[in-house]
């Protein structure tokens, strides 16, 4: 993957922790800037970048041009719900 080549500083894991878990309580959209400032700490723009693209490649978010929004639900019910729906 071409983001992964050239990176400065790698994520800790603390760091991707926190990220996800302001994703996940966000209500709604939520852009890069607003995502910094909700995190305790300070973060390196490519470092964010980094996060964001693992957390998409894993279908945990969906990251356009609108925001960032978390995408995942574990949920049984709704994995039996999918399984059993058509596609149109």
């Amino acid at each position: 993957m071409e983001i992964y080549k050239n990176i400065i500083h790698y994520p800790s894991l603390r760091t991707m922790l926190m990220v996800e878990r302001i994703l996940k309580e966000a209500d709604t959209l939520i852009d890069r800037e607003e995502l910094k400032r909700r995190l305790p700490l300070k973060i390196m723009h490519q470092t964010l970048n980094v996060i964001l693209k693992y957390l998409e490649d894993k279908g945990l978010i969906i990251d356009s041009h609108k925001g960032i929004l978390w995408i995942y639900n574990p949920s049984p019910k709704l994995k039996k719900a999918l399984e059993k729906s058509r596609e149109i």
